[in-house]
């Protein structure tokens, strides 16, 4: 288990068992790694309604008949954005899917201009096979490219997408949920620590 990893779980009062024999570490650390920059931080966007009659997931056109954050959907990202101010961790630039949730999610946040893409853009059966893996690759490159020097990237995509770029261990993935990969400058990238939406406001309360 990473420094990083194990600082955020003990922060929040979840070390596993195998962690007692490494060395205890704070969330300092955690904290302090990614005002360094160099990580692209990968969010599901925020919490949405969830009435299938009221929804049509791939349209790019007709945006009220979208998904849309809720309330707690949009509190969420407002939230986020201030704790990643509080604590002073920089971010370079911010990109998402061409989908309103996602926009939205992306702008409440906070962090800088947004840029849409469709290369985020949610994938599925709606979407041409030879699509979804073009985004799917995409995405991939797009963590796999390294922030400029003391910045970070983020990124918000949807649950098809997180999943197929990295994985079925992201088929639990929530609204709201980040995932921080940190680039080997060598075309690959390895996951640091998941965060889920909630605990963003932990991390930035005083450290005693």
């Amino acid at each position: 288990m990473s420094i990083i990893r194990l600082a955020l779980l003990t922060l929040l009062g979840f070390v596993p068992a195998a962690a007692h024999s490494q060395p205890a570490s704070s969330a300092a650390e955690l904290i302090h790694d990614l005002r360094r920059g160099g990580y692209v931080i990968v969010f599901r966007h925020g919490a949405t309604t969830l009435d299938p009659k009221s929804t049509d997931p791939m349209s790019t056109k007709n945006i009220a008949a979208e998904r849309q954050l809720t309330d707690q959907g949009r509190a969420q990202a407002k939230t986020i954005g201030e704790s990643m101010r509080k604590l002073n961790i920089p971010v370079g630039l911010v990109l998402t899917s061409t989908t309103q949730r996602a926009v939205d999610t992306a702008t409440l946040l906070g962090l800088g201009e947004v840029t849409a893409t469709t290369d985020l853009t949610e994938s599925g059966s709606a979407v041409p096979p030879d699509e979804n893996n073009r985004r799917t690759q995409a995405f991939r490159r797009l963590v796999a490219g390294r922030p400029p020097a003391d910045n970070n990237l983020v990124v918000v995509s949807h649950k098809p997408n997180i999943v197929d770029a990295f994985g079925k261990d992201w088929l639990d993935v929530r609204e709201g949920e980040a995932s921080v990969f940190e680039p080997d400058g060598d075309g690959g990238y390895k996951l640091i620590v998941r965060i889920q939406a909630s605990e963003w406001g932990k991390l930035a309360e005083p450290q005693n």
